[in-house]
């Protein structure tokens, strides 16, 4: 029997405020997704102002990243991202009824070397959804200090 971290209620929110804070500083009106280890949703916010789809596609990214325990972005990053044409997972975004997110937002929660979570953003860029996820990252390290390695970075596969 192995012993798993869970994301509770409280770490969620503290990730969320600190995407929404690095979005209202950057100036981009996103929508956050905070995700438990299975890609169901623990906090889901949408900004005054930003895109009535940002809560799905949010949702998407962080689904994704949590289940496949990768940066959503690297699916299709050149020259070998897996969702590319012609490489293995080709097509692989219109799985899970087209939940399957392929592109710049989604980021796995990453705590002493296990995946349990994901972060989606949806609203900015994609420099600026990979600032807010970032941001989310940071504040869940900072909040759990030394009690915990969270990887902090924007292209994670494990």
């Amino acid at each position: 029997m192995k012993s798993a971290l869970k994301l509770e209620l409280a770490e969620a929110r503290v990730m969320s405020l600190a995407a929404l804070a690095k979005a209202k500083e950057i100036g981009v009106t996103e929508t956050v997704c905070i995700t438990d280890e299975g890609g169901f949703p623990l906090v889901l916010e949408r900004m005054d102002g930003a895109r009535v789809t940002g809560p799905q596609i949010a949702w998407n990214k962080a689904f994704t990243a949590a289940g496949h325990k990768r940066s959503t972005h690297l699916f299709n990053t050149l020259p070998n991202g897996p969702a590319l044409p012609g490489n293995e997972a080709f097509g692989i975004q219109w799985s899970f009824e087209g939940k399957f997110a392929v592109f710049v937002g989604g980021y796995p929660i990453v705590v002493n070397g296990e995946v349990i979570g994901g972060v989606g953003l949806s609203g900015g860029n994609g420099e600026q959804d990979t600032a807010c996820g970032v941001a989310a990252l940071q504040a869940l390290k900072d909040h759990l200090g030394a009690t915990a390695d969270v990887l902090v970075q924007a292209d994670i596969k494990k």
